[in-house]
Formats: C-alpha cells, structure tokens, sequence
C-alpha cells in the first residue's frame, strides 16, 4: 500500500448531468469540495426514464439529502403484483411489511423530476458548478493530473482535476477514451423495449400501483409514478423496427395488452421512447485517474430497477472513496478496491437478478408461471408473512458497502 495521503482533492470532473452523477456531486459539494459537472446536452433529459427508487437508492437519496422531498412528490404504494394478461393475480409483494414512513421504503417520482431537484439543491453550493453544452472530445492525464478536452460554444476547452469522474452514460466518452472505443463487455437482448408515460386509470379494473405482466408476447409493467395519475407503461416489442414503426404499433399494442383494451381517446401518452436493453460492465471501473460509474460502467435491463440503484450504488461507494483520500484517512488504493468491488456486485448480484425478472416476465407460460417460478412462490409465500415480505424488499442493500472500512483510520465518518 503506498503512503496515505495528507493533501486534500482540490477538484473534481464529473462527466454527466445524469441522476447519478448529479448525485456524486451532491454529496462531494456538500463536503466544500469542487466540482464541475460537464454535460453536452443544453438542459436535463426529460425522457422517460427510471422511475421506482427501492431500499438501495432511497438510502443514497437520504444521504444526499433529497429523500424526504422526493417522498413528498411521489407515489407510496401499497404492493407490486404479478399478473397474467387477463389481470389474474399470481403473486403479490406487500409493501407494507416496511412501514411508510421509513426511509427504506420504495418510492416513485419520474426521474427528471428528481434531477430537478437534486439540481436545486446543488445551486445553493458554490463549489459546484454545472455547464451544460460542454462536449467531451479527448482525455488524458500524467502522474499529477487528470483532464478532459470540451467542445463548448466558446471554441475548445481544457478543464483539469484530480480525477474525472464517467456518469456519461451507455455510450461514455469517459469510458471509451480511456478503455477502448468499442470495449464493453457483455451482451444486448433481442428484445426491444418501448417506455412510455400515460394517464389511464389501471385502479379502475383492480389493478395495483405496481404491476408486471408475465406473456411471452404482449408481457408488459404497469406503475403509477405521480400523484396526479401518471403511469409508465414498458412493454416488450418485436425487435428490428424503426422508431416511426413502433410509434405507429403503439395503438395496437395498447388495445391488444392493456386492460380494458383501450382506444387512443381514452388515454393521453406524455411521452414514449423506444429503446434496445443490454446486459454490459466494462473490464475496469478505474483507470488511474478516471473512474466510471452507473451507466458508464454498466447496464442492465430495466425490469426490477436495478439499473438506477446500481449507479447510486456506485455513486455512494466512490462518494466514500474519494472523501478518505480528501481527508488523509486512505490513498488512492482504494479506488482498485472501489473497481473490483463494484464490478463483482454487477457480475453477481445485478446481472443476475435483472436477467431473471426480464425471464421472468417474457420466458414462461403465464398458465404455469406459479407452478414452475421458486420466486413468484416465494412471493406468494410472503403474502402470509411480513417479515418473508419485508427481507425480499431489502435483499437489494446487499450491493451496498460501506468503504469506510477500507480507510486506514476504520470507522470514521464522513
């Protein structure tokens, strides 16, 4: 182990005005440490994105502190369900086996809407500056620094720090500068997967808060994610198509899937993006002075919302991890244990588990999904058993760690 440090970071790139990197600067500025947060886009992305925050995020969230204002915009629920098309029940998860007001309750909010607040809170911390149109051309670094070359309206820039941070997303620039173009191991799914926002009342046919429907064909999940009955819809689609083609197949996709089987004039969709799914972590998370995190470092099907919760999780590891090099309390070893740690959670734990519920939904017949499925029994099991109830909605913390035992001082807090 090289000597521990005694000079604190003195800045900090953050490439990415996604959730996760917004959230990493957060909590970095927090602590008076500067930070830039460069982004290409002029403003927050307001596509539909993730949308459900379970005990892993939600303990990130409260640790940035924007829990409590997330809480008060979203949506609580009381269970998620399993369903056949018809709506038949095949097995619940009761949400209030965690009570309401813990802060490891599941929680949903649109994901721009957290973003706008996470930037709200960021514009009273002057040592956190975010600019948006600055596009990542060129990477490098030497023994003392690290740096990124930007394209901005003002011609081309160079800004230095510490260590840059990739919360870039899927096609990171980060990533690809520092690790090679095309090099992201894993695989992409042939299913497509189209999102879309939607006012139509589910509750009206019995349907719960949370829903997923298990078809190998029309298999879709139904959650309401705002009090003022807005609802995302992600269903599976042929793949190949254009994006034109699976707007124009939307209509039918509705009538044929939804209850209800309803027409185009009994809903109104806010928006609607298709997209392709991957199962991909890059070979490393750390790259002397460039670090990567969430979606830069890897992706994941959105079923089960591991996707989101494993960048918080990232975001809250390195959070750790930066701070005892800031303060003296490690060096920079820690970020190889943040690298190797990080990416043995994907492997063994993310990738797994999201594969399964994506399976789970699109791989089986609905007919014989509770016969065949140890997990919907399970499920079924913990309708008779709270505490069942309560351990399956916070196996998730497990792909949480605590890097401050890594620091050479243990147990101090940050």
């Amino acid at each position: 182990m090289t000597e521990t440090k005694t000079s604190k970071i003195q800045k900090i790139v953050i490439v990415g005005a996604g959730p996760s990197g917004l959230i990493l600067a957060l909590l970095l500025g927090q602590k008076g440490i500067s930070v830039d947060v460069l982004d290409a886009s002029t403003k927050l992305d307001e596509q539909p994105r993730a949308t459900h925050y379970n005990s892993p995020a939600t303990h990130v969230l409260q640790r940035a502190g924007v829990l409590d204002e997330i809480r008060a915009r979203g949506v609580i629920s009381d269970r998620i369900t399993w369903r056949k098309p018809d709506g038949e029940l095949l097995a619940a998860l009761d949400l209030n086996s965690i009570p309401e007001e813990s802060p490891q309750r599941m929680v949903a909010l649109p994901l721009n809407q957290v973003s706008t607040i996470v930037v709200r809170h960021l514009e009273s911390i002057p040592s956190v500056k975010i600019k948006w149109s600055h596009n990542v051309v060129d990477v490098g670094q030497d023994d003392k620094t690290a740096w990124v070359d930007v394209e901005t309206a003002d011609g081309k820039k160079r800004v230095e720090a510490d260590y840059i941070v990739g919360c870039d997303g899927a096609n990171s620039k980060v990533r690809r500068a520092s690790q090679g173009d095309m090099n992201f191991p894993g695989r992409t799914w042939d299913e497509q997967i189209v999102a879309t926002n939607v006012y139509y009342d589910f509750h009206q046919f019995g349907w719960d808060d949370a829903n997923f429907i298990i078809h190998p064909e029309h298999w879709f999940m139904a959650s309401r994610i705002s009090t003022d009955g807005l609802w995302r819809v992600s269903y599976g689609e042929v793949p190949g198509l254009t994006r034109e083609e699976y707007l124009e197949r939307q209509p039918w996709k509705y009538e044929t899937m939804l209850p209800g089987h309803p027409k185009p004039d009994q809903y109104k969709i806010t928006n609607i993006s298709p997209y392709k799914i991957h199962q991909r972590c890059a070979e490393k998370m750390r790259v002397g002075r460039f670090l990567l995190a969430a979606d830069a470092a890897h992706l994941c099907n959105p079923f089960g919302g591991l996707g989101l919760t494993g960048g918080l999780a990232d975001v809250d590891s390195l959070f750790d991890c930066l701070m005892g090099i800031h303060t003296g309390q490690a060096d920079d070893s820690i970020l190889d244990k943040y690298d190797e740690v990080r990416r043995d959670m994907w492997h063994k734990f993310i990738d797994v588990v999201s594969s399964d519920n994506l399976r789970r939904l699109n791989g089986q017949n609905p007919d014989k999904a509770l016969e065949n499925d140890t997990v919907l029994q399970k499920l079924k099991e913990s309708e008779k058993n709270p505490e069942i109830a309560a351990q399956i909605q916070l196996s998730g913390n497990m792909i949480l760690r605590d890097f401050t035992q890594d620091y050479t001082v243990p147990n101090v807090s940050v």
